[in-house]
């Protein structure tokens, strides 16, 4: 795949690109903070386990 080639595909895709409306750029932003949200949350379940296991050891 040439360089050439490459430009044309990526020119139809900006082609075909749409700007989203509202509604579905809203729900990306809430898909996002509950993917961020989640992993924060596995993030600090495993910390405080593993501080809990330390304190045990201790």
């Amino acid at each position: 795949m040439g360089i050439k080639s490459w430009l044309q595909q990526a020119g139809r895709t900006l082609k075909l690109a749409v700007k989203p409306d509202r509604e579905e750029l809203w729900l990306s932003v809430k898909i996002s903070l509950l993917g961020i949200g989640a992993v924060g949350l596995i993030g600090f379940v495993i910390k405080v386990i593993s501080w809990g296991i330390s304190q045990m050891s201790a």
